[in-house]
């Protein structure tokens, strides 16, 4: 049997977040900087935990004007500082301990992706807040290396929704069929991903990715109807959907 982890980004305002939590695996939580807020923290922690579902902080940007998505010129210091003290505020509400994972959002993740001295920071925020959190990462990124050259867990993540460059980052969102909008589509490459490790790229060929966790984007309408999708397919296609500590084993 093939086994997955199933994530959404929450607690960013969306109307749907309890109708979507009993569905999935772990939750990335905004910490206040790119969306949400203290009680909106606190609302979607408890939702997790009434439903039995990992709690993950989704550390962003001080940039709610843009969602978090436009791309800022910082510093490893600064990446460092916003990611410690987005940890912070949701360990505030919940404990430290009830944090299972951390996943960057928007520009950071993708920034980070592809720098060492960014991914480093945030590798160091995560060391110095809680060693033993798992990094949530885009598979086959910067942030991927960093962590395992520092020892620190990882969980390589894979997008349901998002086109992918040959070099294995996602296409950005500012260029044409970056988004699969074909829902039936979406699902076909996920399973071929969890079991196979492949994903056809933007540009036609085949590259490698590793699976352990896949998004689903929360602030999607159709979000709540795609998570349904996927766990039927994962049904049929023998693949079990798992807390992100087995997933990684």
């Amino acid at each position: 049997m093939y086994k997955i982890n199933l994530n959404c980004d929450l607690g960013e305002g969306a109307a749907f977040d309890n109708r979507i939590i009993p569905l999935i695996n772990s939750a990335n939580i905004a910490c206040g900087f790119h969306a949400g807020d203290h009680a909106m923290m606190e609302a979607t922690a408890r939702l997790c935990i009434d439903n039995n579902v990992d709690i993950g902080a989704h550390t962003g940007y001080p940039d709610k004007e843009n969602f978090g998505r436009t791309n800022l010129d910082v510093t490893p210091e600064q990446v460092y500082d916003y990611t410690l003290t987005q940890l912070k505020a949701l360990g505030d509400i919940v404990g430290k301990d009830k944090i299972v994972h951390i996943k960057p959002h928007g520009a950071m993740y993708n920034q980070a992706a592809k720098s060492k001295e960014l991914s480093d920071a945030i590798v160091a925020a995560i060391t110095d807040y809680n060693k033993n959190l798992i990094l949530m990462a885009l598979s086959g990124s910067q942030m991927i290396k960093s962590a395992r050259e520092k020892g620190l867990k990882y969980a390589s993540e894979v997008f349901a929704d998002r086109a992918y460059e040959a070099d294995g980052s996602l296409r950005a969102r500012s260029l044409e069929n970056s988004m699969i909008t074909d829902e039936d589509l979406a699902v076909e490459r996920v399973i071929k991903m969890v079991k196979t490790g492949k994903v056809v790229a933007y540009t036609g060929e085949e590259i490698d990715i590793e699976a352990h966790s896949v998004c689903v984007h929360g602030d999607s309408e159709k979000a709540f109807t795609f998570v349904k999708k996927l766990n039927e397919a994962f049904s049929q296609n023998d693949i079990k959907t798992v807390g992100l500590i087995e997933a990684i084993k």
